[in-house]
């Protein structure tokens, strides 16, 4: 029996611990290219396909909106849309204002002919959404155009600029005039698009 155990068993031992320990010494190398997150989302919670809300029943926990403007953005690129120009930089959008730069979102039907570096993909209902600082842009003709995300799309982070606001005394989060709700998925906090507003 001792012979059989060194023979057999402790060689085998051996090999296998050996074996297991290979991949953990394996190198990997480092990648520096843009990350692509692929979210999974719940189901929704009603089953209102587009929940448009008006402005008027929202109201905004501070009296004046977050403005983030700066002097000047070098390195820019301008994006003209429906006769407006855009200018693009740092990963955000601007648009220009007695001479200074305003960080805006692009409006709904925008397009660009590529997404910024930072963008995180999104999958519901069989769409694949591309998000950037609480922009959502769909692939299109190729190219990449603004749309309004559909109610049940659930996102992991929201934009530095966005606002508290409440409706019905139910409090949101809004940010180019989409609306979300706070909610858990799989114990991580995420925040899932609940409607959109409709300026008046």
């Amino acid at each position: 029996m001792k012979t059989f155990i060194k023979t057999y068993v402790l060689p085998i031992t051996f090999i296998v611990a050996f074996a297991s320990q290979v991949p953990a010494q394996t190198k990997r190398k480092a990648t520096n290219k843009t990350v692509v997150t692929t979210t999974t989302t719940k189901k929704v919670k009603n089953n209102t396909a587009n929940r448009r809300i008006s402005s008027s029943k929202v109201t905004y926990k501070k009296p004046t909106k977050k403005v983030v403007s700066v002097r000047s953005v070098p390195n820019k690129t301008v994006v003209k849309h429906n006769g407006q120009s855009y200018y693009y930089a740092n990963n955000r959008y601007y648009t220009q204002s007695r001479g200074r730069y305003i960080v805006i979102a692009p409006k709904v039907g925008f397009r660009i002919k590529t997404l910024p570096q930072n963008y995180k993909r999104v999958r519901f209902n069989n769409h694949n959404y591309y998000s950037v600082n609480g922009t959502f842009y769909v692939e299109y003709n190729n190219e990449y155009e603004v749309v309004d995300p559909e109610i049940g799309t659930v996102v992991y982070d929201l934009p530095d600029d966005y606002e508290k606001v409440t409706i019905d005394n139910q409090t949101y989060y809004e940010y180019a005039n989409i609306l979300y709700e706070k909610v858990q998925v799989d114990g991580t906090r995420a925040y899932e698009v609940v409607g959109i507003i409709d300026m008046e």
